[in-house]
């Protein structure tokens, strides 16, 4: 019998209806007024409710719209919010459902995972985590056929994560991490915060990258160490914060969109 890992925030981070979902991904999407026609190594982008991250999430996914059908397989590295563990968890499921159907896991690839150092198979860290979860509707929305290494992200050395990522690279394989960027300062603040957080990640400095300005920071520090290794550049597609999106700038939270080519 199949194991489906099935949503936890659907209706709540964003829409539960398909209909409703998919008239918001694509909303989110039509706003970008420009990518590049060059196809992206790996993705950053935000996992907060699509009301306040969605417009930065659409302008990391809408550069994949040219690649529908040559990414044949997407590995999704969230942070763990919930459950505190070391090294990288792997799920048990081999289907993870949302509102727009189900995406089949590489089981293959999360097999042979197991051999890298400091992964493990974990459910509990899967069962009510929002940071992978919130990638998957904009992925089904933008590409066609592809199947999912999903990956939560205790804390990990850099090199841990890098290893994982280096060994899952692969001509149809796109690499996404999730992580929002600072929380809960005022509008100014945060700002300066974020755009200091977006000079390290541009720069490629893994090193300079705190887990209180990017809560996605280790698997982050170890997207930043791959590129730096395949001589790869970040590009910030998007920076804004909830005061942006929501109107509230009293308390924010900051988000990012990067591309890495």
């Amino acid at each position: 019998m199949n194991a489906i890992k099935h949503p936890v925030v659907a209706g709540l981070f964003y829409p539960d209806h398909p209909a409703l979902l998919r008239h918001d991904i694509e909303g989110y999407l039509a706003d970008v007024s420009a990518t590049s026609e060059r196809r992206p190594h790996a993705l950053v982008a935000p996992h907060a409710g699509y009301r306040y991250s969605g417009p930065i999430a659409g302008s990391a996914y809408a550069t994949l719209l040219p690649w529908a059908d040559v990414i044949r397989r997407v590995v999704v590295l969230a942070p763990s919010h919930r459950v505190p563990f070391e090294g990288i968890a792997l799920s048990s499921a081999d289907t993870f459902a949302t509102p727009l159907g189900d995406i089949p896991v590489d089981m293959a690839a999360c097999d042979a995972l197991l051999r890298q150092p400091g992964v493990i198979v974990l459910d509990a860290a899967f069962a009510e985590e929002h940071a992978l979860e919130v990638q998957l509707p904009f992925l089904q929305e933008v590409l066609n056929d592809f199947s999912l290494v999903p990956l939560v992200v205790g804390r990990a050395q850099a090199g841990q994560v890098a290893g994982v990522i280096a060994s899952l690279q692969r001509d149809d394989t796109l690499i996404v991490v999730s992580s929002d960027l600072s929380h809960y300062h005022p509008y100014a603040e945060g700002r300066a915060r974020d755009l200091a957080t977006s000079n390290h990640i541009e720069a490629l400095q893994a090193e300079r990258i705190d887990p209180y300005d990017a809560c996605g920071a280790y698997p982050l520090r170890g997207l930043l160490e791959v590129a730096r290794q395949q001589g790869w550049h970040a590009q910030t597609l998007d920076l804004r914060s909830s005061g942006d999106t929501s109107g509230d700038k009293s308390r924010v939270v900051g988000y990012g969109a990067y591309a890495f080519y």
